[in-house]
């Protein structure tokens, strides 16, 4: 999200008998690294994205309006504690501080599979290869849960507009379609129809703190964003429950190898992404618990769940404006859609550029730069499972609650899970790379092919150091207060899904650990591959 031309010409696929479109003619030099004659990479639809684009991008994948309508009722209604706004500024600094060492990360890299690739350079390429399928496993869960909630959405508001009795699935399938068919596109028409969709949701996230600061039934209240009423027993289920509003801005770096300007847009692009989600949140749960009135947010946040919002509007507004609000409550879920399956798709082609998959998973369109073969890959997993629950749910005590307190629930929980666990490695990672890089290892990155002097620019101990440390044991914290109150997460205390969720994500690094291994004793020219992929030298 390298300046290179549009592809011209009919569409069509690599194949890995020759390297994708826009991809360098890459080989290699006396000490076995890779070399290319320009500075795309390989990578699918180079140069199409600048600053503001990835910033949509990023901030689709948070899902502002979703946040907003589920994720802070639900908060208020389980931490039931008034302290929520104040846990989102928290979060953000966590993360503000992850970005300062992921952004450094991104300069000295550039690979769609910005995990893989970071903790591999930091760790080692074993590490990396593991990190690279926990990271394609949590991406797709959160992709896919996803659907759950849409297709609930879209069919109760086409039932009560319309009347239509469509079920979820059939409502979800129609999605599908659509950010299917967006996924094998233009990165960059992509990136135009979320901003165009981020700006109406922020739009409609104002008019609610708008409408609520004019309320404020008890008055303007500072209570909600005393740090008396956070750091109090519950402080876990909010930051267990908050740090799923931010997944998703990490995924910047996923695009590093579409941008125009890679060492400096992607940190640009996450710490605006973050900041903004940050105080954006803050203030909008902030402003809520006021228009609510702060001695009613939590009960009614319990009575009504994600109805909260908009039941608030429909008391306060013409209902008009709870209508637009329901449709831009389902294009958020959409750009969110949207934007996970472009990262999901990403995270197959590094992979199948590297041969850790298959390398069918390295092709992009000649017509469109899409990474056609991920894309693809990641629209079949979601219809599989959405006709696996679309069948068991059949006749479901649940009703039509049923996708989204299992479907999505279980897979966006679980896929946050991992994501967190990603992100604490990543910042131990950074500290690793710069390291290496400080001594002179022979670790070479994309930067050192621009011009840059090799084993320079060396950032300073803020950036490479205590930044990415302070991060790293913060995100620990959240990863431990998820797994304490995951039977919260998920809304129930079975032992079966409390162990089987989270072990998906724990069994997807653990084999992706044991391919790594495997690649590096029966396939080492596979490892080696993954290694000069990265420039770094395969000793690990």
């Amino acid at each position: 999200m390298s300046q290179a031309t549009a592809r011209q010409g009919g569409a069509g696929t690599g194949s890995h008998g020759s390297a994708p479109v826009g991809r360098a003619s890459v080989g290699r030099d006396a000490d076995g690294r890779r070399t290319h004659d320009d500075d795309t990479l390989g990578v699918p639809g180079a140069g199409r994205l600048g600053v503001a684009s990835l910033v949509f991008l990023i901030i689709a994948a948070s899902a502002p309006l979703t946040v907003l309508a589920g994720g802070v009722p639900t908060s208020f209604a389980v931490a039931g504690i008034l302290g929520v706004p104040l846990g989102y500024v928290l979060l953000g600094a966590i993360l503000a501080l992850f970005a300062v060492g992921y952004g450094a990360m991104s300069a000295q890299i550039r690979n769609a599979g910005a995990f893989y690739a970071y903790i591999a350079a930091g760790l080692g390429v074993r590490q990396g290869i593991g990190a690279s399928v926990l990271a394609l496993v949590s991406y797709n869960l959160m992709q896919i849960g996803l659907y759950g909630i849409t297709g609930f959405v879209v069919s109760s508001f086409l039932g009560a507009m319309v009347g239509a009795a469509l079920p979820w699935w059939a409502c979800a399938l129609a999605v599908w379609a659509l950010v299917g068919l967006l996924g094998i596109n233009r990165i960059d028409l992509s990136a135009k129809i979320i901003a165009v969709l981020v700006v109406l949701e922020f739009i409609v996230v104002l008019l609610v703190d708008i409408v609520s600061f004019t309320v404020a039934p008890e008055g303007v209240s500072a209570a909600p964003i005393s740090p008396d009423q956070l750091f109090i027993p519950g402080i876990g289920a909010v930051l267990s429950f908050g740090i799923a509003a931010f997944m998703g801005f990490e995924s910047g770096a996923v695009y590093s190898e579409e941008v125009r300007d890679p060492q400096r847009s992607v940190a640009k692009a996450t710490f605006i992404a973050v900041s903004i989600i940050a105080l954006f949140y803050a203030f909008s749960s902030w402003a809520l618990a006021v228009g609510i009135g702060p001695s009613q947010i939590v009960p009614r946040s319990e009575e009504l769940g994600p109805d909260l919002v908009f039941v608030f509007l429909g008391e306060q507004m013409p209902a008009v404006f709870t209508d637009i609000a329901n449709v831009l409550f389902i294009t958020s879920l959409l750009a969110a859609l949207l934007a996970f399956h472009n990262a999901a798709a990403r995270y197959f082609f590094s992979l199948g550029r590297t041969g850790v998959l298959p390398r069918f998973f390295e092709n992009t369109s000649h017509r469109t730069g899409a990474p056609i073969a991920g894309s693809a890959a990641q629209s079949v997993l979601a219809l599989v499972v959405i006709a696996v629950f679309a069948v068991v749910g059949a006749n479901a005590p649940e009703g039509p609650l049923f996708p989204v307190v299992t479907l999505f629930t279980w897979f966006c929980n679980a896929a946050a899970f991992g994501l967190v666990f990603l992100m604490a490695i990543t910042s131990f990672a950074v500290i690793g790379f710069f390291v290496k890089r400080g001594r002179g290892e022979g670790v070479h990155t994309a930067a050192d092919h621009d011009g840059a002097p090799r084993g320079t620019a060396v950032p300073g101990v803020f950036t490479r150091l205590v930044a990415p440390l302070v991060a790293g044991i913060g995100l620990v914290v959240v990863f431990v207060l998820i797994l304490i109150n995951f039977d919260l997460l998920i809304g129930t205390g079975s032992p079966v899904l409390i162990t089987v969720m989270p072990g998906i994500i724990i069994a997807a690094g653990i084999i992706g650990l044991i391919r790594g291994e495997y690649l590096k004793r029966v396939r080492p020219d596979v490892f080696r591959r993954a290694a000069v992929e990265l420039d770094e030298p395969s000793v690990d």
